[in-house]
């Protein structure tokens, strides 16, 4: 009996891609993340918008670049490896697998809260159904995920316009609500930046679009074009929500609220349309944890193919063309953490191990040479620097943790490589 091909097939065109980059990134961030933002950084949360806007178009041209160069599963562990050698593309893949991981745990606990009033407990079994039935339809395909995350995204999108518009014809929308030019300042320079680490969780979506080089057509065009655009697109809608969020309610009434977007539609006397939010955050989160789910999956694929991971989470279905052994894994760990994690701390940690990640995306572009590169090399720079001084920003209890599953994942590296040698 021969073996079944390892390799994913190419379906996805350029719309495709950047449907599943921006379903990724207009995810349940646009209704969790403004208010962890405002409490850190008030006013500044516009200027940390900025910030975290121009720190993942560092990254996103550094991803477009070395996804060009290296069309297959994996992301920046593929990148790391070919560039930098094993170690570093073990840690970023590491930090991609545990920051994402925490990522899907936070949307799927987004999607329940907006979708099921009740208990906690309720809400938690509900996120844990929402990621293994996601999970099944991850394990049929690719084709399958960027059908659904098509109607979401519709969803999430129509939603969104509905509530600034909303907010835009409210009784008390107006700049009085900002504070002035002083302002923005308000946070500081370390809540400012805070801000713009808790709001780059919103922003990381476009990772997907690389992860899944196997499967997209003409990947050498196809990736550095979908991955821009996609970000582009989302930036003006975070820019624009935002904004109309903070003239409605102003920073201390949405640092004060889990549903900032509520909050804001209350203050100007729309809370009526306080359903059309609840309908998108859950429409949303469920497009993220999609989107999120496929682009894991990929990785755990390209890590167990180079042993880093376990060997049989390279699998591919021979019907389905999906990872299925990686996405049976992933929804397993998922669900066991929306049972037991906080929603801030997984917002947190999952900032902090995307950045890592990408400082070594940045890292590795650095190291590409002239007739690979698209861009200059001192965006390579600015985008590692800013990465890791964004992630040493974040609430204590993020770095602490991110810092140590980090360690975790590199001395047990460390250990089997030992073993592994050992038997030879």
């Amino acid at each position: 009996m021969s073996a079944a091909p390892e390799s994913l097939a190419r379906r996805l065109g350029f719309t495709d891609a950047v449907v599943i980059g921006v379903g990724a990134m207009v995810g349940a961030g646009v209704f969790a993340v403004l208010g962890p933002a405002a409490e850190a950084a008030g006013t500044g949360l516009l200027v940390a918008l900025v910030i975290a806007a121009a720190v993942a178009y560092l990254n996103a041209v550094a991803s477009a670049q070395l996804a060009a160069a290296y069309p297959t599963s994996g992301g920046t562990y593929v990148f790391g490896r070919e560039r930098l050698g094993p170690w570093w593309g073990f840690a970023a893949g590491w930090s991609f697998v545990i920051g994402k991981t925490a990522s899907c745990a936070a949307m799927a606990l987004v999607f329940a809260a907006y979708a099921v009033p009740g208990p906690e407990w309720v809400q938690r079994v509900t996120a844990a159904c929402a990621v293994v039935a996601l999970a099944a339809l991850n394990y049929r395909g690719i084709t399958k995920t960027v059908a659904l995350t098509r109607i979401l995204l519709a969803f999430t999108l129509l939603a969104l316009v509905i509530v600034v518009v909303a907010l835009a014809a409210g009784e008390a929308s107006g700049s009085e609500q900002l504070g002035g030019w002083q302002a923005l300042g308000e946070g500081g320079v370390l809540g400012t930046l805070q801000a713009a680490g808790l709001l780059f969780f919103a922003f990381a979506g476009y990772a997907r679009l690389a992860t899944l080089g196997e499967e997209v057509v003409q990947p050498e065009r196809t990736s550095p074009r979908a991955i821009v655009t996609a970000l582009a697109l989302t930036i003006g809608v975070y820019l624009v929500v935002a904004v109309a969020a903070l003239l409605a309610a102003g920073p201390q009434r949405l640092a004060g609220s889990p549903t900032p977007l509520v909050e804001a539609l209350d203050a100007v006397g729309q809370g009526s349309w306080a359903p059309v939010v609840g309908a998108g955050a859950a429409v949303a989160a469920l497009g993220a944890l999609l989107s999120l789910m496929a682009g894991i999956g990929r990785t755990t694929l390209a890590m167990g193919r180079n042993r880093d991971l376990p060997g049989w989470l390279a699998a591919v279905h021979p019907t389905y063309r999906a990872p299925h052994h990686a996405e049976v894994a992933l929804a397993v760990v998922v669900a066991a953490l929306v049972l037991t994690v906080d929603l801030r701390d997984a917002i947190g940690f999952s900032s902090f191990g995307v950045l890592l990640y990408y400082a070594i995306a940045n890292a590795s572009a650095f190291s590409q040479p002239a007739h690979q590169r698209r861009w200059p090399r001192w965006f390579n720079v600015l985008g590692a620097v800013s990465c890791v001084v964004l992630a040493a920003t974040l609430p204590d209890s993020a770095v602490v943790t991110g810092a140590a599953v980090l360690a975790v994942g590199l001395l047990g590296r460390a250990v089997a490589l030992r073993a592994r040698w050992g038997t030879r």
